[in-house]
């Protein structure tokens, strides 16, 4: 789920930050001025709009705002605007169609980027503020909540679970047919969840459910009766949590806890030995095994994701960001249905383990602690931060890719039930730029990086609106597929036609592969034609967590 994130997990949970940055002095009421602010972050990326405020004596024809970004820092998409970029400094100009602003009129455009926020902006070469005296610039107000897209790289940072979505149920069910139970229990706001161990494995296993209060938007955790309690006691420095562990299931038995309504997070579950949590000012600082400095580096561990809300329960197993412990998930409905799915091929485990190994690129991404256990495999993109696989290992595909639409059209369709509801693709240089069926230019996107197209970030950032983010989401999965530049309407193609390019994403592949119903949640937006592992009901008596042998 990442989420971020789609609306499965990836942005699903992000919180609006009403943060300006850009503040017009109270001698500059007459001015033009333009206000940034940043409307929502998720750790790893955050989205923001600029209004153009025209307080001159006269309308303006035409607009052009500049800013400067901070080392490091990007702009990925971007709405209602061109840009163009000289190094760290982006400058933005009105379409054909919104130049003109009459005057006490405003104007809006948006993109999505990563990293600090911009700097030294001008408005028609007069600063930003109106005041004539240099921009004026405002801390921005943090989200009470971030949920990242990606884990920290080389340490932990302060995050919110990722999130299944609050709205969207999948519009198929797991192909793993469902059963049935005459008698299911009573509906309650405390939904057992049933977790079964049948791994063979002799190691103690520990729980822990923790997420988001979504009624009071507080971070914490919940106890096996159900009891959600917020954290507290975080310093500008982490320091340890308290242990909020939940006694699992040995091998061959089941732990049944309680997850309380409006909750949305993580369970994880942890082999052998106790997962280490941290606290600071701002939140959880959650395991970050692919950096060598995490302390839960060694333990053989994993998580499913959740959101249970007046919509049902959405329950996913991730291997977003790692594959390690295989199990099931499920959810039996007041209708006495269970729907299942997550479960691997018998040696699956194994199976993805070998078949990565074998692949040079991605042999090092398998994590084998110094007892021989395996304790996980790696996606690429943790991987490749953790310099465990080439950084630019995509870009040949990338390059052939987003090239390939400088000479045709792509065509994206991005929801299965408005199939007029569509829009045109062509590069120009390194942008590439959609069209409405009407021709105006509502999203352009600079070509992503490798980075970028692991993440569905940076320059493939989805902001959670009806046109840009779901094209975002769409170029995500058809590059992470590699089937974009050979399939000219996306999403398109089935199962059989993913994966076929080289360079490709092997791991996903694999475990796509290794799935009874072939449903995994591989990369940030696997949801794209719905081929994640999700489970949902909207009357949810009992869910179901089994992990199953290796």
């Amino acid at each position: 789920m990442r989420r971020k994130r789609t609306l499965i997990l990836t942005v699903a949970a992000v919180v609006a930050a009403a943060g300006t940055a850009w503040i017009a002095l109270p001698a500059s009421a007459s001015a033009t001025t333009a206000t940034f602010t940043k409307t929502s972050d998720w750790g790893s990326g955050w989205q923001g709009d600029v209004t153009i405020s025209n307080g001159g004596p006269s309308a303006m024809s035409s607009w052009k705002v500049e800013f400067d970004l901070p080392a490091g820092s990007t702009i990925g998409s971007f709405w209602e605007t061109d840009m163009a970029a000289s190094g760290q400094h982006r400058t933005f100009t009105n379409r054909s169609w919104n130049g003109s602003v009459p005057v006490d009129g405003k104007v809006t455009f948006g993109f999505v980027g990563s990293g600090g926020t911009p700097l030294n902006c001008l408005i028609n070469g007069q600063p930003c503020s109106g005041s004539g005296g240099g921009t004026t610039t405002a801390p921005t107000t943090a989200p009470t909540t971030k949920v990242p897209t990606t884990a920290p790289t080389v340490a932990p940072t302060t995050t919110a679970p990722t999130t299944a979505p609050t709205s969207k149920p999948p519009t198929t069910s797991p192909t793993t047919p469902p059963t049935t139970d005459p008698n299911p229990p009573p509906a309650s706001n405390l939904l057992p969840v049933k977790v079964t161990n049948n791994t063979g494995r002799s190691d103690a296993v520990y729980l822990y459910l923790l997420g988001v209060n979504l009624t009071t938007g507080k971070l914490g955790y919940v106890n096996g009766a159900g009891a959600f309690t917020a954290w507290t006691g975080g310093a500008s420095t982490p320091v340890p949590a308290p242990d909020v562990s939940i006694a699992g299931p040995g091998n061959g038995d089941s732990t049944t806890i309680k997850m309380p309504k409006n909750l949305s997070g993580r369970l994880y579950m942890s082999f052998g030995k106790k997962l280490d949590f941290r606290l600071t000012n701002d939140g959880l600082v959650q395991p970050a095994p692919w950096a060598s400095a995490d302390p839960n580096h060694d333990i053989l561990f994993d998580w499913s994701e959740f959101t249970l809300n007046d919509s049902g329960l959405f329950l996913n197993s991730s291997q977003v960001d790692m594959f390690a412990v295989p199990h099931i998930v499920s959810v039996l409905g007041g209708n006495g249905v269970t729907t299942k799915t997550g479960e691997l091929k018998p040696g699956g485990r194994q199976k993805v383990i070998d078949t990565v190994k074998a692949q040079s690129d991605f042999a090092k991404s398998v994590v084998t602690r110094s007892d021989g256990t395996v304790l996980r495999v790696l996606a690429p993109g943790k991987a490749a931060d953790a310099g465990l696989m080439s950084a630019t290992y995509l870009d040949p595909y990338i390059n052939s890719a987003w090239n390939a639409y400088t000479s045709k059209t792509l065509t994206v369709v991005p929801f299965g039930d408005q199939p007029n509801n569509k829009f045109s693709g062509k590069t120009s240089g390194n942008v590439m730029n959609f069209t409405d069926t009407t021709g105006k230019v509502v999203a352009s996107f600079t070509k992503p990086s490798t980075a970028n197209v692991w993440g569905c970030d940076g320059a493939l950032g989805a902001p959670n609106d009806l046109v840009v983010g779901p094209i975002a989401r769409t170029l995500c999965a058809a590059m992470q597929r590699t089937t974009l530049g050979t399939l000219d309407t996306q999403p398109s193609g089935g199962a059989a036609d993913f994966y076929k390019g080289e360079p490709s994403n092997h791991y996903a592949k694999v475990i796509h592969d290794q799935m009874v119903d072939g449903k995994a949640y591989a990369f940030a937006f696997d949801d794209v034609q719905n081929q994640e592992s999700l489970v949902h009901d909207g009357d949810p008596r009992q869910a179901g967590i089994v992990m199953t042998p290796f």
